[in-house]
């Protein structure tokens, strides 16, 4: 039985969060570019940022290694129009919901993305994936309010609901929805495990 190999870098969250809560977007894209570099000089083959909010600089990192980088937004994209939907609900961090790095590269794939319009609703998701999630704590009042969030997106046209946040699918899955949804996290890996076995 064949396994692919993997180098991981993990970067100090608390270097990459404070990037982020700075705006500091130069920030984030050195500490991941650093890592990058070290992982094409151990042999790494192929590049996954294992965050959505990562994405805000995937581009640039891109334009910056000879890796294939597999990005997670495409993933996600090639997902939604397997399902032949055109308009998706996206929750993750606030960078995620707010920024438009994700809504873009979705829009570039005529996938239209909302976001819950209310901004206590999306600090409250930011709030509870830092405390909460990000420590592995799963709540019924959190799981409840995330619900509420994403219905909330549904009664606004959403035809799917995107789980923009790699720890989000932890509290709250298809299972709790009559829409598709997207689990991100799962999404990256499987495009991930088909390029390996395009080889």
């Amino acid at each position: 039985m064949n396994f692919a190999e993997c180098i991981i870098y993990s970067v100090n969250f608390e270097h990459f969060r404070r990037c982020n809560a700075a705006y500091d977007w130069d920030g984030t894209f050195a500490l991941l570019l650093n890592a990058v570099q070290q992982l094409a000089k151990a042999g790494a083959e192929v590049l996954l940022l294992g965050a959505n909010t990562a994405h805000i600089v995937a581009d640039r990192i891109a334009e910056q290694t000879d890796l294939p980088l597999i990005d997670i937004r495409i993933a996600t994209a090639n997902a939604i129009h397997q399902k032949n939907i055109k308009k998706v609900g996206l929750l993750g961090t606030v960078y995620t919901m707010e920024l438009d790095f994700y809504r873009q590269k979705l829009a570039a794939q005529d996938i239209e993305v909302i976001t819950p319009a209310n901004k206590t609703d999306r600090e409250f998701i930011e709030k509870t994936l830092l405390h909460e999630l990000g420590k592995g704590i799963c709540s019924d009042h959190t799981r409840e309010a995330y619900i509420r969030i994403a219905n909330g997106l549904m009664e606004r046209g959403a035809e799917g609901i995107v789980l923009g946040c790699t720890e989000i699918p932890l509290l709250i899955g298809q299972e709790y929805f009559t829409v598709p949804v997207f689990n991100t996290t799962q999404l990256h890996a499987e495009a991930a495990v088909d390029f390996a076995l395009s080889f």
